[in-house]
């Protein structure tokens, strides 16, 4: 039986837009920082890449610093925060998390770094305004937002001009684009120290010779991705989705629903069964045929509770009992229905072995 992939949050599959605009960037000989004719059309090419990325994220071309991917993008953090003060919300990717221990910010220093929709539930975070001192979290004030975008621009509505925000990082594959693309959008006018030295390429602030190809690949993506979002596409996976909740939930009466009274991604379902180790579906579940998720794919080779579900009040057991469920486009009903019926027998020897 064919498989069904349902971890899109984890990576999209490659769009064939974005494929035919990589071969055809194959042939672009080309350095971009060349000054003949080659360079040229190699810049051009990305030139356009970066304008397509502006267009979808509501930003300037020049606000656009193409890098190898959201996580070295976040590394921006340690350029704009180097002695620390910074506040990192306690259900962001690790991707941020990982840029500091999270200590303190002084009211209006530095940065308060979030994620805009979450990847292990798709919860969609309340992005504070900024205020007369700036951000305000909880007890904190930070002057400047950063925020992590990857997971919801070209799944809902998103723009960086009416967004607050000053920083945002995103990467190219979890749209369609190639894996290792991503870019880091930054405020024209925000002095920023360069992500890396050298040759001054992406107006200097990450030196290195472009990924041609892939940053084409990215472009088209995102294009694409968008064209999608204004064509209710993701209104359809929604409906998807509630169907495979609505199905689960009629039977597996045990079972926690995730962020369900929450704004949501319109493809992410989160659920964890107390006491049914979620590595242990995520198995069982590929061996019927079906690729899903403990969590977000950067730490799922690492077996613990999740820190993003013991903030939202699981306890240790429950939050090592998640399975997300991430659909794309291409799901279908079918899909989902054949899921929810081996996930339903699963459960069922889980209950009989517990028992």
């Amino acid at each position: 039986m064919e498989r069904v992939y349902l971890d899109w949050n984890a990576t999209a599959p490659l769009r064939a837009e974005a494929r035919e605009a990589m071969i055809a960037a194959f042939d672009l000989v080309g350095n971009p920082s060349s000054v003949h004719a080659e360079g040229r059309a190699a810049k051009a090419a990305v030139e356009r890449a970066r304008a397509q990325v502006a267009e979808a994220v509501g930003c300037k071309p020049i606000e656009v610093v193409f890098t190898s991917g959201a996580t070295e993008a976040a590394g921006i953090l340690a350029q704009v925060a180097p002695h620390g003060a910074v506040c990192v919300d306690e259900t962001a990717h690790d991707a941020l998390w990982a840029q500091f221990d999270l200590t303190h910010v002084e009211t209006g220093q530095n940065v308060l770094a979030m994620g805009l929709a979450n990847s292990e539930t798709g919860v969609i975070s309340e992005v504070p305004e900024r205020g007369a001192e700036g951000y305000a979290y909880g007890a904190r004030v930070a002057g400047s937002l950063l925020l992590d975008v990857t997971q919801a621009v070209g799944r809902i509505p998103w723009s960086f001009a009416w967004s607050g925000a000053d920083i945002a990082v995103l990467s190219a594959h979890k749209l369609g684009g190639p894996k290792g693309v991503g870019a880091l959008i930054v405020k024209d006018g925000l002095d920023i120290e360069p992500l890396q030295r050298g040759g001054g390429q992406e107006m200097g602030r990450r030196s290195g010779t472009e990924n041609v190809a892939g940053i084409v690949g990215f472009g088209a993506a995102i294009e694409a991705a968008m064209a999608d979002l204004e064509a209710g596409v993701w209104a359809e996976v929604e409906k998807l989705r509630n169907i495979l909740e609505t199905t689960l939930a009629s039977d597996a009466k045990e079972t926690i629903f995730l962020g369900i009274d929450r704004a949501r991604l319109p493809n992410t379902s989160c659920f964890a069964t107390p006491g049914w180790k979620g590595e242990t579906q995520v198995m069982q579940m590929d061996l019927a045929g079906f690729a899903v998720s403990s969590g977000s794919a950067c730490s799922s080779g690492k077996v613990r509770e999740s820190r993003v579900l013991r903030s939202m009040g699981l306890d240790a057991v429950a939050s090592a009992s998640a399975l997300r469920v991430s659909m794309g486009p291409t799901t279908t009903e079918d899909d989902v229905m054949r899921f929810a019926e081996s996930w339903l027998r699963q459960l069922k020897k889980f209950r009989q072995k517990a028992a």
